[in-house]
């Protein structure tokens, strides 16, 4: 293939998991879906190899990558066919987040597999929002192993009954796994037609094109990583049930021809729920290092086959079942980022940004009532790290979560909730040559008795500034006035209070060199005037 074909088959293929996108947040109900955007939509090929994404969740799709190959090979697929799952330790990353994986066959012959997973405020948890403070796998919900919704074109309807059974009067759960449904099948027809307009030889070697540029990239990026060994370790707050300063240790070695990251001395996993499966410690360890890449590097098999990842079997980074994983999806991965950025920075401090805010600061939140039974759930940004380029943005969410946040509007209409403050938490950013970006205030009251459970991170270790550049503002929560943990369950009246003030970014650089250089700038105006 020509370089210019090349770049229109990797657009083709992007632009169809982008289409699924747009049809699964348009036909979604729930306002996590449809609002926040939290999903995620993918391509394979027949052995379950990533070949296309759009630019959605990293920590979705740096998972499914790991994990497709082995949920691929264990099943019979035949056209039609739809496959659900969400069980961490089978492919998922924790119970919220549901995957669709769809077969897709030209001729009788598998070629590629379309897939996506969106995460559902509702799956059954014993507390709303289904991101309880929980110590075993069974309390956050509903675990589907790898079963088919839907054979040969019938949906299977005992697995249908179980998903519909979610829903608690609102009907937004099973509105979700049908838009689900309908953005694999609108993957199914586009890459179908792509095929059947290249030819079936034609797309099979451009995939294998599409691998082989990807691993061109990442060799040449590899190459100007100076060889050696580079480690770095950070510490978890708490695990919600009293363990704190939890460590996260990581090893990188930059050989000529791979990157090895070893997790050898991590914490054992923990009676708390920031676990996570290896499957979301290799999504966060592929996303460090698609940020060091060119921006056209496609998101491909080929682009990440030569990082290994190794991991102690029940470590906090590398759990086994029946441990609690709901955080370790959205904060435990966000320090993994945060190791590897850190190990990175020792033989690229000139690239490497200090420490983002380094939690999603997931609020869930809902009602059991009979009267009015509902769920929510969202996250909310805060401040990126300042880098030797430019100052850190503010109000932003970052690394591995790339969700928007609910629009106030939004979210008062459908829940009995008023957001009183949404400000930027001026100051919270580190200072430093290019300070930190700031994070934010976000003032709920509650309108009704609501049950409120807080799962947050950088409550007692700020992120670290870099190169002489000050630590971020740590993260609070206060309720009714009154500072809470970052990792708590309780129930709200109404009238009731809660804040979330979220860290800021760590700042990069001496301050005094920015002072020098503000001097500088001064001196040479006069000079030319």
């Amino acid at each position: 293939m020509t370089p210019i074909d090349l770049a229109i088959l990797i657009s083709r293929v992007e632009s169809v998991c982008q289409e699924m996108g747009v049809v699964l947040r348009r036909a979604a109900f729930s306002p996590n879906i449809k609002d926040r955007l939290d999903f995620s939509c993918a391509l394979f090929n027949d052995q379950g190899e990533l070949f296309a994404q759009a630019a959605h969740i990293p920590v979705h799709l740096g998972s499914m990558a790991y994990a497709m190959a082995d949920i691929v090979d264990r099943h019979d697929w035949e056209p039609g066919d739809m496959l659900v799952v969400n069980d961490p330790y089978l492919g998922g990353t924790h119970l919220p987040d549901v995957t669709l994986v769809s077969p897709l066959f030209v001729a009788g012959t598998l070629l590629a597999f379309v897939c996506n997973r969106a995460h559902h405020a509702n799956i059954g948890a014993s507390t709303p929002g289904s991101m309880p403070l929980s110590t075993t796998l069974a309390e956050e919900g509903l675990i589907i192993p790898p079963t088919f919704l839907v054979k040969r074109g019938q949906q299977v309807p005992a697995v249908i009954a179980t998903l519909r059974d979610l829903d608690s009067g609102c009907g937004h759960v099973f509105g979700d796994f049908s838009a689900q449904m309908s953005a694999n099948r609108i993957g199914i027809l586009r890459l179908t037609q792509l095929i059947e307009n290249t030819g079936v030889k034609n797309f099979l070697r451009g995939v294998d094109e599409i691998n082989a540029y990807g691993d061109r990239l990442f060799r040449n990026t590899l190459a100007r990583i100076p060889p050696g060994i580079y480690a770095f370790t950070d510490l978890m707050d708490d695990d919600g049930c009293a363990t704190r300063d939890i460590p996260i240790t990581v090893k990188v070695t930059v050989t000529d021809e791979f990157i090895d990251v070893d997790f050898t001395g991590t914490a054992d996993q923990v009676e708390g729920n920031i676990n996570c499966p290896i499957s979301v410690a290799a999504a966060a360890v592929f996303y460090v290092f698609r940020c060091l890449l060119p921006p056209q590097t496609p998101a491909c098999a080929g682009t990440f086959k030569r990082i290994r990842l190794s991991a102690p079997r029940r470590c906090l980074v590398n759990a086994e079942r029946p441990a609690a994983v709901a955080a370790g999806n959205v904060e435990t991965s966000m320090r993994i980022v945060d190791v590897v950025l850190g190990a990175l920075a020792k033989v690229l401090p000139d690239i490497i940004p200090a420490a983002a805010q380094g939690t999603m600061n997931n609020v869930a939140m809902g009602s059991r009532s009979r009267s009015h039974s509902w769920d929510y759930y969202e996250t909310i940004a805060g401040g990126m790290g300042g880098s030797s380029a430019r100052h850190g943005l503010t109000g932003v969410q970052s690394h591995m979560t790339n969700t928007l946040n609910t629009p106030i509007e939004s979210l008062e209409m459908h829940y009995p909730v008023r957001i009183n403050r949404y400000l930027i938490n001026r100051g919270s950013g580190g200072d430093g040559l290019n300070p930190g970006g700031d994070g934010l205030i976000r003032e709920y009251e509650f309108l009704a008795p609501t049950e409120i459970t807080l799962l947050s991170e950088r409550r007692r270790h700020p992120p670290w500034g870099l190169n002489g550049g000050r630590d971020g503002m740590r993260g609070e929560n206060r309720f009714n006035g009154e500072v809470i943990a970052g990792k708590c369950h309780f129930r709200a009246a109404a009238g009731d209070t809660l804040v979330i003030f979220t860290p800021g970014g760590g700042g990069w650089g001496n301050p005094a060199d920015r002072e020098g250089r503000v001097k500088k700038i001064q001196d040479i105006g006069e000079l030319n005037s």
